[in-house]
């Protein structure tokens, strides 16, 4: 028996156990850090969700800070959920800047107002550092935020077959006729919502071909570019000697 798409998504409970985490650790600080964040953008079929996981793991070894993954079922929870918009964003980024950053791009561009609200809370989420949010137009989304690094998978339609088909126990002629129709649905969706070509490199830090390389070497090297790129190098030294960098 074939598997639904959502097998692939971590659990939403655990992921709001890690903010939870998060939050505590905030909590304990006397000004408000400034963390990175990344966006990983997926043709349909690449493995988005595994790049994502390993990321978590690096990245909590480097930094010494828990890691969350968002996709639009955490983040569609987060906004609906008036308890967790509470709890969990009254640790997250600041309101006002994210009403100036969709003002400024987005203010006019979407008229279904569910999306505009899951939206909303992207910007707050990644502004709040320490979030690795998977699809949703997040790098077109983030595109401004100086805390923000974005990066891609792409593959060859007969990889992203093989993994689909692979991954969700699939027929082959099924996992094909699933690529195609939901490549058009994301695509379409993205350019409706944000007017924007989500394929374009020009959104992202770096892009990588899935089915040419090991999904080890593509989380390693977006963990560099995030290393070497993230301002306050203390951040990725885990030595207590030398705090994160704190907003004015």
């Amino acid at each position: 028996m074939s598997k639904p798409l959502t097998s692939l998504v971590p659990s939403i409970e655990q992921r709001e156990c890690t903010w939870t985490e998060l939050q505590e650790r905030l909590a304990h600080t006397h000004k408000t850090p400034i963390l990175p964040s990344i966006t990983i953008s997926r043709e349909f079929g690449c493995e988005g969700y595994p790049l994502a996981l390993r990321l978590k793991e690096l990245l909590e070894e480097a930094s010494d800070w828990p890691w969350n993954v968002f996709d639009k079922a955490l983040v569609d929870k987060v906004a609906s959920d008036e308890r967790l918009s509470r709890e969990i964003l009254s640790h997250l980024g600041n309101e006002s800047h994210a009403q100036d950053v969709l003002r400024m791009h987005f203010g006019f561009l979407t008229h279904d107002e569910a999306y505009a609200k899951l939206v909303k809370h992207l910007v707050q989420i990644a502004m709040a550092g320490c979030a690795i949010i998977v699809g949703r137009g997040g790098a077109v989304v983030c595109q401004d935020l100086k805390n923000c690094f974005h990066f891609r998978l792409v593959g060859s339609f007969e990889f992203r077959v093989a993994t689909l088909a692979r991954r969700l126990e699939l027929p082959q002629r099924e996992a094909e006729e699933l690529v195609r129709r939901q490549s058009r649905l994301r695509e379409k969706f993205i350019s409706e919502h944000l007017h924007a070509d989500v394929t374009s490199t020009q959104w992202y830090d770096a892009v990588f071909n899935n089915g040419r390389q090991q999904m080890e070497s593509i989380a390693q090297a977006c963990l560099h570019i995030v290393e070497s790129g993230w301002p306050d190098r203390a951040f990725f030294k885990q030595s207590p000697s030398h705090p994160v960098l704190a907003a004015p």
